[in-house]
């Protein structure tokens, strides 16, 4: 029996940590042995750690029209169809794979040097291989001055960091679709389909 190849999804339920979503969702689809464990965060003042199980159901069930114009380029009658049809397809996908998924609740004080510290120190205590997240592009001024949650993981973590920063509108339409498929390797020589950075360390 093949050991479990552990994956933490830091999710909340922003456009960037919808694409983390569906990227952990693909892999979970192509990867028998992986156990997936969904991580969300609540303000706390004394740090405590506890768990609840929400699934993706966190996610605007009338989302709007900014989110729906960046996640499915548009925010008419079909484009929210495809947006409720990609949550229900991943649900249905948990559902599957229950005894794959699980859901943790952090709490932790709001600041990205608090949140990154109580993802590592979970990720390592669970034996956690890959953390996956949503990251918005750091070419703001803001982002440049004073960083993100995603730089802060990847600079401190030893565990491997996907960062997913967006899915192309074609690559999301295969995954709506009912039949299954590969994630391609982004590589130097291929058409890079999700844009992601990956680092040890």
């Amino acid at each position: 029996m093949d050991v479990d190849f552990n994956v933490l999804l830091y999710a909340d339920e922003s456009q960037p940590a919808f694409f983390a979503v569906v990227y952990s969702t693909i892999l979970l689809m192509n990867m028998p042995n992986m156990h997936l464990t969904v991580v969300q965060l609540k303000q706390s003042k004394d740090g405590s750690m506890g768990t609840e199980s929400d699934g993706i159901n966190s996610w605007p069930l009338s989302p709007t029209s900014d989110l729906m114009e960046n996640v499915m380029g548009g925010s008419n009658t079909t484009d929210k169809t495809k947006y409720y049809e990609i949550l229900t397809k991943t649900n249905e996908i948990f559902s599957k794979r229950d005894l794959d998924v699980s859901h943790q609740l952090i709490y932790c004080n709001p600041n990205i040097p608090d949140v990154a510290d109580a993802l590592l120190e979970y990720a390592t205590k669970n034996s956690i291989e890959l953390i996956v997240m949503g990251t918005k592009s750091l070419a703001t001024l803001e982002g440049l001055i004073f960083g993100s949650l995603a730089h802060t993981l990847q600079n401190r973590s030893e565990i491997p960091v996907t960062v997913v920063q967006k899915l192309p509108k074609d690559f999301l339409e295969r995954y709506r679709s009912k039949h299954k498929h590969k994630i391609v390797p982004p590589c130097g020589n291929s058409r890079l389909l999700i844009k992601i950075r990956q680092i040890n360390g």
